[in-house]
């Protein structure tokens, strides 16, 4: 659930635009449509499905769920590592501790205090949705801060017991989980959801609704420290493409959409991140054919020109308030993704 693609194309180490995009949702629904008997309905807006108990707990840990032939990757077996741009922070390299396995680690996000961490896992980037679908070991996962390390992961568990999901895309403010699930019942393909997230134990979760997931289309998220702007990234109208969007809480509810003309190009941009005192935007451009993370201040009337920080498989930025960086980063062997990791650099 972020920029993790399956496949590269057109025999150069770069992931192809619908690749990058689409992620073959499709194949999620037919998974859905055939596992879950009766057709899907949408709730009301805003209705809640509360967990009628504690959360059932994964059967098998993520390092069991690796295959046989799971491949470690690292800096040295690297062909196209990230690449910085600036000399703000320090060069990249894999999170230390228990996060990064020989799967896919994606879609990363810190809390501004760096206590807790949230990530996407699969075990392995290759296999089509439907599969991750059913394997009981991909989701969304959560690790808190232990010293100078992280604790080990624990999945969080988002649905009933028997009823299927694919969660990700973990957004936390306070006790309140935003993650995008595709799932029966939604209102589209993928929908935004949230969850009361308390003691690493998520429940309450709900549907954010059509406000958000149908007026605003909104796909992968941030929102301001003081709630009042929603960043997100959604389809360009007419293009395959996705832009870059912000809209403003009014009452109950949310402003039109507003694209972020300052920084919307021909490229795709996505998967945004703004900074706790609001002074700095952080996004995913597709750069040179991959992935690639810029920056953008605020001068108090408008956003600044992109400036490009990391390239080459980097996306999905994510900060603590000291200025450590956080992102995903796919390594790429003979046009496959072979496995993706959370990389850090820390300001120099």
């Amino acid at each position: 659930m972020g920029i993790l693609a399956g496949r590269i194309s057109n025999g150069a180490a770069f992931v192809t635009r619908a690749k990058w995009q689409s992620k073959a949702w499709f194949l999620l629904l037919v998974a859905l449509a055939s596992a879950c008997s009766g057709a899907p309905s949408a709730p009301p807006t805003g209705t809640s499905t509360e967990s009628p108990g504690p959360n059932p707990l994964p059967t098998h840990t993520r390092e069991e769920s690796l295959g046989p032939d799971a491949v470690r990757m690292g800096p040295a077996t690297d062909p196209h590592p990230p690449i910085l741009h600036s000399s703000e922070w320090l060069p990249p390299l894999p999170l230390p501790g228990p996060i990064n396995t020989a799967g896919a680690e994606d879609s990363p996000f810190i809390t501004p205090d760096g206590e807790t961490f949230l990530f996407f896992f699969t075990p392995n980037a290759q296999i089509p949705p439907e599969q991750q679908l059913m394997d009981g070991v991909t989701g969304l996962y959560i690790s808190r801060r232990e010293g100078e390390s992280w604790g080990e992961p624990q999945r969080l568990v988002l649905q009933d017991p028997g009823e299927l999901a694919l969660d990700g895309c973990g957004f936390l403010q306070g006790e309140l989980l935003w993650f995008c699930s595709a799932r029966q019942g939604n209102l589209r393909d993928i929908d935004l959801w949230f969850a009361d997230l308390r003691d690493g134990s998520a429940s309450n979760w709900r549907n954010a609704g059509a406000a958000i997931n149908l007026e605003l289309n909104t796909g992968e998220m941030h929102l301001s420290a003081d709630g009042q702007s929603l960043f997100f990234h959604a389809p360009r109208p007419g293009a395959d493409d996705f832009d870059l969007y912000v809209a403003r809480r009014l009452g109950d509810g949310w402003s039109p959409a507003e694209p972020l003309a300052a920084l919307n190009s021909e490229a795709s941009e996505g998967w945004p991140f703004v900074s706790e005192d609001g002074a700095e935007l952080w996004f995913t451009r597709f750069y040179l054919g991959a992935p690639a993370i810029f920056r953008s201040s605020w001068t108090g009337s408008e956003w600044s020109a992109p400036e490009l920080i990391l390239s080459s498989f980097a996306g999905e930025p994510t900060l603590d308030r000291l200025g450590n960086l956080y992102f995903v980063h796919h390594y790429v062997v003979d046009d496959v993704i072979i496995e993706a990791d959370i990389y850090y650099s820390n300001p120099s």
